[in-house]
């Protein structure tokens, strides 16, 4: 059986492998393809494409859009949309990357600010030098502070310090879903729903957000998932078909940002097999 990793981060997001490294690192784990799949950027395509070039390996042209749902008036909730086989090359994605990397930017600095108000050893200079011109997340925050040893470890960051609901949490304008897979259609991709259940939506909330997605063109869900537990992937199969959406499967791999996780093999000994690759055509 030939293995494949659709869920795949670099350093040019919140990874921690260059995309060269990450080619070498599939090859190493013997996958005969994987999506390079940042969030927000498609910085890292060119450059994991050209390295797997007269290489045995395929490299599949993706992003992680980042987009703000609206569950009810009173509630909103980030979601990610995977594009597949896109352009990355488009003007009007990049464009549109170009401005969300600017409002998180704006973001960012005022989370620093909040954080060193508060006494934690952190200010947005110091973050920068440290992980250069990356697009920078709350990943990036967490493995700052642990650095620093101001927290015990990047989960405690997330349920505490940089929680959305947290005293230092800021938050930006994302794309809305509309907007989201609008761009990975223009760019030539298909729009794929990343780990539905990390919502914690209830059934009846995942098939409302599923509903309208596919009014704008969704055409996948992800439902071989690393942190998925008992039923999870055979529920996520079952809204595939009776929302006849096609699956993919990935390891969310980001490299020491989450190092209980390989690539190409997540908890549970996740493995996605290449027939899945199909779908994506």
């Amino acid at each position: 059986m030939q293995y494949i990793d659709l869920h795949v981060h670099s350093d040019c997001s919140d990874g921690t492998f260059s995309p060269e490294e990450l080619v070498q690192l599939a090859l190493d784990n013997e996958l005969v393809a994987f999506s390079l799949t940042d969030h927000d950027t498609v910085d890292s395509v060119g450059r994991a494409l050209a390295a797997a070039e007269n290489r045995p390996i395929s490299v599949i042209p993706g992003v992680e859009l980042s987009c703000e749902y609206v569950v009810s008036p009173e509630k909103k909730k980030e979601i990610h949309i995977l594009g597949y086989n896109i352009d990355y090359t488009l003007p009007e994605l990049r464009e549109a990357l170009v401005r969300v990397a600017e409002e998180r930017d704006n973001r960012n600095r005022k989370m620093c600010e909040n954080l060193h108000g508060a006494g934690f050893p952190i200010d947005y200079e110091a973050l920068t030098g440290r992980f250069g011109s990356t697009i920078l997340t709350r990943a990036h925050f967490a493995r700052f502070l642990l650095e620093q040893g101001a927290i015990p470890s990047i989960d405690a960051a997330f349920k505490k310090i940089l929680a959305e609901d947290g005293p230092y949490f800021v938050p930006r304008r994302y794309l809305t879903p509309e907007e989201g897979i609008s761009l990975i259609k223009k760019a030539g991709g298909k729009p794929v729903l990343a780990h539905p259940l990390l919502y914690k939506f209830s059934v009846t909330q995942l098939h409302d957000l599923i509903t309208e997605l596919k009014d704008y063109g969704l055409v996948g869900i992800e439902a071989m998932y690393s942190r998925n537990r008992g039923n999870d992937e055979a529920f996520v199969r079952k809204l595939a078909r009776d929302f006849d959406l096609f699956i993919t499967g990935g390891t969310d791999f980001h490299g020491a940002n989450k190092p209980d996780l390989e690539i190409g093999r997540g908890e549970g000994n996740l493995r996605v097999p290449v027939m899945l690759l199909e779908n994506l055509k």
